[in-house]
C-alpha cells in the first residue's frame, strides 16, 4: 500500500526535518560547551580562588569554584539553658556574684552578668555575653536560667568578615562548650546543640570588587520608602549614608558598609553598629593598607524574639525546631534573607534604575512595553520619572501631602506595574550573593 502525500503535507514534513536537524546540532554544541567549561573550572580550582596580596588573601567571589561549601549566614545567636542543663563552677566571675541567683530562695528579678572585657577583646580573646537570671518555673517556683549571646564567626575567627560553613557546627559547639567552661559554666556540646534559640541574626557579607561601593547600594535601598510597610516603626539613615536600618519591636533589618563601620569603631565604639569591635581592630589596620581595592556591604536580619521567629517561619513555611543545631542550616538563612530582600525590591520602583538616552526613548519604551496602561497613566509615569531625577520619593510625597493618600498610592501601584528594560541594575548583586551562599574569606 503506497502513501501519497499532498504538496502541503510534503512541505510541512520537510520543515519538521529541518527543525530536527537544528535541534540535534544545538544539543551537540551544548555538550561541547559543557565539556570546555568543566575543563576550565578544573584548571581554575588547581590555581586556587584567591589572589595573593602583600598582607593577606583578597576575595574574588565571582571566581569561587564548586568545591567551596555553602555558608550558614548566621552571626549572632541567643541560647537559653534551664537550670538542669548547666552548672555554675565559678560564681565569682559574674557581676554581681552568681550566688545571689543560685541561692535566691525564689526571689524574682535577680540577675548576674559576665561579659568579655575590653582588655580581653584587644588581646584577641572572644567570649559570649552571659546573663544568669531567675525564671518562674512550674509550681510557682523560681529557678536559675542562663542566657548565652554570642557571634559565632567571632568565636571561631575573632571577626565576622569570614563566614562559617554548614559542616563547622560540631567545631563551633565544642569551642563554645570549652569557652563556657573557662567562664565557669559547665555544660556539653549535646546540650548546646539542643538548646532553645530566643534570638538569631542572619547575615551576609557582599564583597564588591567591581568598583561599586556600599554607599551606592544603600542609597538604592533607601528609595524603597519602607516606613509604610513591613510593620516598620522607624528607619535610620546614619553615618553620612553608610548604614540604613529599619526597626520594629521584634526585628531589625540592617545594611551597612562593613569596613566603614570598623573605621567608625576605631574613633568611638558608640559610633559603630556592631559590638566588640576592639576584637577586629588588627583586621582594620590590614584592610586600610589593602592595595587591591574592594568594599564589603553587609546585610543583617535580626530576629530578636522567639515569637517573631515562629511567625516568620510559619509565613515562609519553614518547618524546624527552634534549637541551635536545627537553625544552623544554610537553606533557612537564605530563605529569611531573600524574603526581606525581595520585600524591599518590590517596594522600589523600576523607574529608579531605568536610564534612557532621551525623553523620546523613555516615552517610547513606556508606551511599547505597557499596553495594559492607558495614555494618561503612561504620561503620569513619565512625569514621575522626571520628578525623581531632582528629588527623592519622600520629598515628592511631601509636596503632594494635601492630596488624598489614595491618589498617591494609585500612582505608585501603576509605577510598580510598569514594564521597562530587563537590563536594569538594582539590587541584583546582593540577591545573587545571597542565593549562591559562597563563603567569603579574607585570609
Amino acid at each position: 500500500m503506497s502513501l501519497v502525500l499532498s504538496f502541503d503535507e510534503r512541505k510541512r514534513l520537510a520543515t519538521l526535518f529541518v527543525l530536527l536537524v537544528k535541534v540535534h546540532k544545538r544539543v551537540d554544541a551544548n555538550k561541547k560547551r559543557s565539556k570546555k567549561s568543566k575543563k576550565a573550572q578544573t584548571k581554575h580550582q588547581e590555581k586556587g580562588p584567591y589572589i595573593r596580596g602583600p598582607l593577606f588573601f583578597l576575595p574574588t567571589p565571582v571566581l569561587l569554584g564548586k568545591n567551596i561549601s555553602h555558608n550558614t549566614m548566621i552571626d549572632t545567636i541567643i541560647l537559653l539553658l534551664t537550670h538542669n542543663h548547666f552548672t555554675i563552677t565559678k560564681p565569682e566571675l559574674f557581676r554581681p556574684h552568681a550566688g545571689f541567683i543560685l541561692k535566691g530562695n525564689g526571689i524574682p528579678g535577680l540577675y548576674a552578668k559576665q561579659n568579655p572585657t575590653k582588655k580581653e577583646l584587644k588581646e584577641g580573646i572572644y567570649k559570649p555575653r552571659l546573663t544568669l537570671y531567675s525564671s518562674l518555673a512550674k509550681h510557682n517556683a523560681f529557678e536559675p536560667c542562663l542566657k548565652i549571646e554570642l557571634s559565632l564567626p567571632k568565636l571561631i575567627f575573632c571577626n565576622n568578615f569570614q563566614e562559617l560553613r554548614y559542616k563547622d557546627f560540631d567545631s563551633v559547639a565544642k569551642k563554645l562548650a570549652d569557652v563556657l567552661d573557662q567562664m565557669g559554666v559547665q555544660t556539653n556540646e549535646e546540650i548546646l546543640a539542643q538548646a532553645p534559640v530566643s534570638g538569631i541574626h542572619y547575615a551576609k557579607n557582599i564583597p564588591l570588587t567591581d568598583g561599586t561601593t556600599p554607599y551606592h547600594y544603600i542609597n538604592k535601598i533607601k528609595e524603597a520608602q519602607l516606613n509604610r510597610s513591613l510593620d516598620v516603626n522607624e528607619t535610620n539613615y546614619k553615618n553620612d549614608g553608610y548604614s540604613y536600618k529599619w526597626h520594629c519591636n521584634a526585628y531589625e533589618v540592617v545594611f551597612y558598609d562593613k569596613i566603614k563601620d570598623l573605621e567608625q569603631a576605631s574613633k568611638s565604639e558608640k559610633r559603630a553598629l556592631e559590638k566588640d569591635n576592639a576584637l577586629q581592630a588588627p583586621l582594620f589596620k590590614k584592610l586600610k593598607k589593602r592595595k587591591k581595592k574592594f568594599e564589603v556591604l553587609r546585610m543583617e536580619v535580626r530576629l530578636n524574639k522567639r515569637q517573631k521567629i515562629k511567625q516568620l517561619f510559619a509565613k515562609l513555611k519553614i518547618k524546624s525546631d527552634l534549637t541551635f543545631k536545627k537553625l544552623f542550616k544554610p537553606a533557612i538563612a537564605r530563605k529569611v534573607l531573600l524574603y526581606y530582600l525581595d520585600e524591599l525590591t518590590r517596594k522600589r520602583l523600576a523607574l529608579f534604575d531605568y536610564q534612557a538616552n532621551s525623553d523620546y526613548e523613555m516615552l517610547s519604551h513606556l508606551t511599547l512595553n505597557n499596553l495594559h496602561l492607558s495614555p494618561k497613566q503612561i504620561i503620569q509615569q513619565f512625569g514621575l520619572k522626571k520628578a525623581l531625577e531632582s528629588m527623592n520619593l519622600g520629598q515628592l510625597r511631601n509636596l503632594f501631602a494635601h492630596y488624598s493618600s489614595r491618589s498617591w498610592q494609585r500612582l505608585l501601584v501603576d509605577a510598580r506595574q510598569a514594564v521597562l528594560s530587563k537590563n536594569l541594575e538594582g539590587l541584583e548583586k546582593i540577591r545573587e550573593c545571597v542565593v549562591k551562599m559562597k563563603v567569603v574569606k579574607l585570609f
